[in-house]
C-alpha cells in the first residue's frame, strides 16, 4: 500500500514533494495529467470512476442545484487550493457566484462530499486537510455500506465530530439548513453492486 510504503524513511526521503505553486506551473506547462489531486504537497492520481459512484454523484448533484440556495454554488471535481493541498472533492457547495474564481480557485466550501468504494482510506485521511480549511462539514458516502460519515466541527486538529448515518435516515447540513435527503434517495435499490474499476 502506498501508506505504508510512505512510512518507509527510506522511500518518504525519495517522495519529490511539491508546493501549491508548484503544482499550478507543473499543470499549465503540461506536465500533470488531469486525472491527479495534490494531497499535502504529494500528486496523488485519482481512482478511476465506477458505474455506482456515478450514479450516487449524478442523483445527488440534482438534489443539491434543487435545494442550494442563492448565493451558493455547487461544484463538480473543482479544484480546492488549500495551504499544501489542492484536493478535487467529488462535490463541493462554494459560498459566492462562478464568476469569483475566474482567476483562482476557492480556498474553503461550506460543504465538501467525496463519494468512496475502494477509496474509503484515502478520503478519510481527507478529512484532516479538510478541517484544517475551515470547510464546516463533509459527507463522506460509502454507498457498499448503504451509509454515510459526516464531520462537522473543524479544528486545527481534525473534524470533532463525526456521525455515521444509514440509509433510513433523513440527512440535515448544518451549514446549509435548507439542504436536507435521504440517503436512500441518492443509492440505488438494495443489493449487490458490480463495480468495474474502482473509486
Amino acid at each position: 500500500m502506498m501508506t505504508a510504503l510512505l512510512e518507509m524513511p527510506a522511500v518518504r526521503a525519495r517522495v519529490h514533494r511539491m508546493s501549491v505553486a508548484e503544482y499550478h506551473r507543473a499543470g499549465e506547462t503540461g506536465l500533470l495529467s488531469a486525472d491527479v489531486e495534490l494531497l499535502r504537497g504529494i500528486v496523488v492520481t485519482k481512482m478511476p470512476k465506477s458505474p455506482l459512484p456515478e450514479l450516487v454523484l449524478q442523483k445527488l448533484m440534482k438534489r443539491l442545484l434543487a435545494q442550494v440556495p442563492n448565493g451558493f454554488e455547487v461544484r463538480r471535481e473543482g479544484p480546492l487550493t488549500l495551504r499544501d493541498s489542492e484536493p478535487e472533492p467529488d462535490l463541493s457547495v462554494v459560498r459566492g457566484v462562478a464568476d469569483d474564481w475566474a482567476t483562482a480557485h476557492p480556498s474553503t466550501a461550506h460543504r465538501v462530499v467525496e463519494v468512496a468504494v475502494s477509496s474509503v482510506p484515502l478520503d478519510e485521511g481527507k478529512a484532516e486537510i479538510y478541517a484544517e480549511a475551515g470547510i464546516l462539514e463533509y459527507w463522506l458516502v460509502r454507498p457498499q455500506d448503504r451509509a454515510v460519515d459526516v464531520y462537522r466541527k473543524p479544528a486545527k486538529q481534525g473534524y470533532l465530530s463525526r456521525t455515521t448515518f444509514a440509509d433510513t435516515e433523513q440527512l440535515h447540513c448544518q451549514s446549509i439548513p435548507e439542504i436536507e435527503l435521504m440517503l436512500a434517495a441518492i443509492l440505488p435499490a438494495p443489493g449487490p453492486y458490480t463495480t468495474h474499476g474502482s473509486y
